[in-house]
């Protein structure tokens, strides 16, 4: 069964359209979210720490390691200036993702064919210090394959197409050949971008699906009924399958 990581970045991005300049008494905290996930059932945290600093700050990222019992998942640019955090503060994993300044979100996976000569140091950076990497991709067949050149441990495929798609299943086909490709390929798989309470149980079936990387949608939920029950809920829906 996969395991249900979740991504807290929306809860510092409401903290910062009020406290962005006054870090005094801001609210909501990232890592209180954090720790009321873990005990609502949680097996991870996820957190992109960005260059533009938007939502996640270094000391969210400090606490996290240092408070949290399950794992740390940091999501990352490729960054000299955030490869150095990295390796300083030495999460469980590292998600390589690319990175827009003008984005609103992640828009899309890491072209990892066309950046092999940037990426591979940087991941055996990481692998170095024991740190297991991931790489956020689309589901193609050439991303898979620079994946497993690169060495790196996971891919974690891009769900955003099948989640935003008029034909899902279109999608959904695409996703079950790559995540088989990437068995095949001997990585490891996760998946995540856009899954909600709705579309989430049929990428349950993907070929060596290991966790779903979940954050908007559970972080939105919570709003409504506080974020134990909206973690509670999504498990139940991942535990049904």
């Amino acid at each position: 069964m996969p395991s249900l990581g979740v991504n807290i970045d929306h809860v510092a991005t409401i903290r910062q359209a009020r406290y962005r300049e006054e870090p005094r008494n801001a609210e909501p905290d990232p890592v209180a979210a954090a720790l009321a996930a873990e005990q609502a059932g949680a097996r991870g945290i996820t957190a992109h720490l960005r260059e533009d600093r938007r939502h996640i700050q270094d000391a969210d990222i400090r606490a996290l390691r240092e408070k949290i019992s399950t794992k740390l998942n940091l999501e990352m640019g490729a960054s000299e200036e955030i490869l150095r955090i990295a390796l300083e503060i030495v999460p469980d994993d590292v998600c390589l993702v690319p990175e827009n300044r003008r984005e609103v979100t992640t828009e899309g996976g890491l072209n990892c064919s066309d950046q092999l000569d940037e990426l591979r140091p940087i991941v055996a950076r990481l692998k170095d210090r024991g740190i297991r990497v991931s790489l956020f991709i689309d589901p193609g067949d050439e991303q898979i394959e620079a994946a497993a050149d690169l060495q790196a441990d996971f891919v974690e495929l891009h769900t955003g197409a099948y989640a935003h798609a008029t034909d899902p299943e279109s999608e959904l086909r695409r996703l079950m050949r790559a995540a088989q490709l990437a068995v095949d390929a001997g990585l490891r798989v996760n998946a995540g971008h856009g899954l909600n309470y709705q579309n989430t149980s049929a990428i349950l079936a993907l070929p060596g699906l290991e966790e779903l990387n979940i954050g908007h949608s559970i972080i939105s939920r919570a709003v409504t009924v506080g974020i134990a029950q909206a973690v509670r809920e999504m498990r139940a829906i991942i535990e049904a399958k």
